[in-house]
């Protein structure tokens, strides 16, 4: 039952922290990130904090939430914080030991403060950063199926507004669509704002939908990711609106290849920066090594952009079931931009693309 096998997955990830908690000397660990809350307990709410020890986990949120926790999170006790987190955990019920964990990469300055005053000193904070990436971006079972889940409804979505392109509606109207169907498929919300841009807004990576009309002759980047049951899916294609220039057409050749070089180097034990210098070296090849200026990919699990960061000061080592995306780009600016994505899975074998739409040019 899966169910079952979500909560076997949680209690092991749970003894891993612990583990991490006592090679570092740390008596409990007060885990403020949402999306760390929902790895380890189910807990898919926007207010919540966990407070992990060694013998125990405890989960608070507030009255808005009662009935949700109860449903959701099942290895860690709930608390109904009805004074706030930081009264609750300075109240003496809860076996702090003398050393307390804080997330502060993820916890704001001024809650941080009310903790520290509201343990009167007894205990001694220790700020820890990137605490939970070691865990985080080795997938289980129970996180692939979800993401694959994910992936085929961006596929789905994709392969629906593809359709819709024409030089009667705007970058706008793709991209609500896009946040539709995918709600419409059964996704929780996109994992990111969609990205849709034309012509030579599409020479901006991060382009943000406008109200322009799409034009024949232009290239049209989409950039796309929804969450299915906490987790993300993220997936870009680059499509023509009639035909389109030479260069436009050999620049797409050039990064078609690239990604696909991409995906076939990809292997267990490689460095991340490694593979992004081999992409890298490969654009560079052809003249454009300052018209890709973003990192090759980065991880993705429940946020859509987690490590390992696959880039030049990359230092993580690939492994078994580390999910990340390979997506080069080239950008010419006044012109257009072309970048091809797909989120990838590590095993023994090499990287196996969880999206299997087509990355041959689609003219429309």
């Amino acid at each position: 039952m899966e169910s079952e096998r979500v909560k076997a997955a949680q209690k092991e990830s749970l003894e891993r922290v612990r583990v991490k908690m006592m090679t570092m000397a740390l008596d409990a660990c007060v885990i403020t990130d949402l999306s760390v809350i929902r790895w380890l307990t189910g807990f898919s709410g926007s207010a919540g904090r966990l407070l992990v020890t060694p013998q125990k986990s405890w989960f608070f949120t507030d009255f808005r939430y009662q009935e949700q926790a109860a449903r959701e999170v099942v290895v860690a006790e709930t608390v109904i914080a009805a004074d706030g987190f930081a009264a609750e955990l300075a109240s003496g019920r809860y076996p702090l030991g003398e050393t307390v964990a804080l997330q502060s990469d993820t916890v704001s300055w001024n809650e941080a403060i009310r903790l520290i005053e509201q343990l009167h000193g007894k205990q001694r904070v220790l700020p820890v950063d990137s605490f939970f990436d070691e865990f985080r971006m080795v997938k289980n079972g129970i996180e692939l199926v979800k993401m694959r889940r994910a992936a085929v409804v961006s596929e789905q979505v994709l392969e629906r507004v593809l359709s819709m392109i024409s030089p009667a509606v705007t970058e706008l109207d793709i991209a609500a669509e896009i946040t539709y169907q995918h709600k419409k498929l059964g996704a929780e919300r996109d994992s990111f704002e969609p990205i849709v841009a034309g012509g030579a807004r599409s020479a901006m990576p991060h382009a943000r939908p406008s109200a322009a009309l799409f034009k024949p002759g232009e290239l049209i980047v989409i950039d796309t990711g929804c969450v299915v049951e906490g987790y993300a899916s993220d997936q870009t294609r680059t499509v023509a609106l009639g035909k389109i220039s030479d260069e436009a057409r050999k620049v797409y050749r050039i990064v078609q290849e690239a990604q696909e070089l991409g995906i076939a180097s990809a292997r267990c034990g490689m460095v991340a920066k490694e593979l992004d210098d081999e992409v890298r070296r490969y654009i560079a090849y052809y003249g454009y090594t300052e018209e890709f200026g973003h990192g090759l990919g980065h991880g993705v699990g429940l946020d859509v952009h987690e490590e390992p960061r696959i880039s030049s000061k990359g230092e993580h080592e690939l492994r078994e079931n580390m999910v990340f995306t390979i997506e080069p780009g080239i950008y010419l600016p006044g012109k257009f931009g072309v970048r091809i994505e797909d989120t990838v899975v590590m095993s023994p074998q090499g990287a196996a693309p969880l999206q299997q739409f087509t990355k041959e040019l689609i003219e429309l």
